[in-house]
């Protein structure tokens, strides 16, 4: 799960990361307000979930309380596109708006965790800003990493020797240890899969402040922060995906034409990748987990045929826990309920798989039944030709 940048800079603040002070905007004239508190300028930010804002023109500088609302105007309701969004975009109802900071430098800091080592990582560079990437692809010499061991955590001597790394002495040096503490307790206590600051900035000063905040947090973990669950800004998903929540099915949508049914999150991986090798375009990820009812079954379905790329659907099944006839009466209710004559192909193995198969011959829909997953992934891409 994602939070906004406002969100998340809350978070900062409650665990003593020094942000710049700013405040939420959902008008014109809300931002007027808030431009108004700074003499030298503000920010003007708006809230999505995707980064690269600052090159798609979501980060505005006004030098003015009348230019702040000028802006506003021209981002809030609108679209935002980045290369992370897609051409579709993301809707803008929110802006940040924060005091303009004097930069003297600027740094790159994010806590992980590197599978690989099967450890939490600290991550950081002196080339921070919004050409990152670019950097670790260019100069990955200057990217400083520092695994955490996950019982001791990470110590001081740690964080001062990326400081020192970054080039930061006396009381920067010391801030910069402080602030790295507190962003790994704020990573340990709220479950997160990543919090990053680009940048973190040196200010003319000599102060450290997090320009920037981005956090994610661990979706299996969300049952232990009812607080920030509740955060989430439903207006930045798929609506399918929205749907697909509420019914505890996990759902992602790509950009194929074919609709996928799968129970298991291996499985459903595996049919992805046999599908695009067989020549297809799967149109979603879609798992139903292990015992799935008749009811979550149909709503899957259902889900996948409001998909208006989706020209074909693949329903794959082992019925291990689950039951084919099960999985089969939940399409055929769906099926007829949407008048789909959309082709079906369905491989299904496991418990009760003849009654399912039975069931899905007499429906009288466009399905094929086969026996084998490359089977099934072939069949599917020749009927969509």
């Amino acid at each position: 799960m994602n939070l906004h940048e406002f969100q998340a800079k809350e978070l900062f603040r409650s665990y003593g990361v020094p942000v710049p002070e700013g405040g939420v905007a959902a008008s014109p004239a809300e931002a007027q307000q808030l431009a108004a508190k700074f003499a030298g300028g503000c920010v003007v930010k708006a809230q999505v979930y995707a980064g690269g804002r600052g090159k798609a023109g979501g980060v505005r500088l006004a030098k003015d309380p009348s230019e702040a609302s000028e802006l506003a105007a021209a981002l809030l309701g609108t679209p935002l596109v980045t290369p992370q969004t897609g051409p579709e975009g993301l809707p803008v109802s929110r802006l940040l708006v924060e005091e303009a900071i004097a930069i003297d430098r600027e740094f790159y800091l994010s806590f992980t965790l590197d599978r690989a080592a099967a450890r939490y990582c600290l991550i950081a560079s002196a080339a921070g800003g919004v050409d990152i990437e670019e950097t670790a692809s260019r100069a990955p010499e200057q990217i400083h990493r520092q695994l955490i061991d996950p019982c001791l955590g990470l110590r001081s001597f740690q964080a001062r020797h990326i400081a020192l790394a970054l080039g930061l002495r006396s009381s920067a040096g010391e801030a910069a240890v402080e602030l790295m503490l507190n962003l790994y307790r704020l990573f340990l206590d709220k479950d997160c899969s990543l919090v990053e600051v680009n940048p973190l900035v040196l200010t003319s000063d000599g102060q450290l402040l997090a320009m920037d905040a981005k956090i994610n947090l661990d979706d299996n973990a969300l049952f232990r922060h009812p607080r920030e669950q509740a955060l989430l800004d439903r207006s930045q998903l798929d609506p399918l995906e929205v749907q697909a929540g509420r019914f505890d099915i996990a759902y992602i949508k790509m950009d194929g034409n074919i609709g996928c049914l799968v129970n298991g999150a291996g499985l459903a991986m595996a049919t992805l990748d046999v599908l695009q090798e067989s020549g297809g375009q799967p149109a979603n990820f879609l798992d139903v987990g292990g015992g799935a009812s008749r009811e979550k079954i149909a709503e899957a379905f259902r889900i996948i045929l409001q998909d208006r790329d989706v020209q074909g659907v693949f329903v794959n099944i082992f019925g291990g826990i689950m039951r084919c006839d099960i999985v089969a009466q939940g399409v055929v209710d769906a099926a007829a309920e949407q008048a789909c004559d959309l082709p079906i192909v369905v491989r299904m193995a496991g418990a009760q798989v003849d009654a399912g198969k039975a069931l899905l011959a007499d429906s009288g829909l466009n399905v094929t039944c086969v026996d084998g997953l490359g089977a099934g992934a072939e069949r599917i891409v020749a009927l969509l030709g």
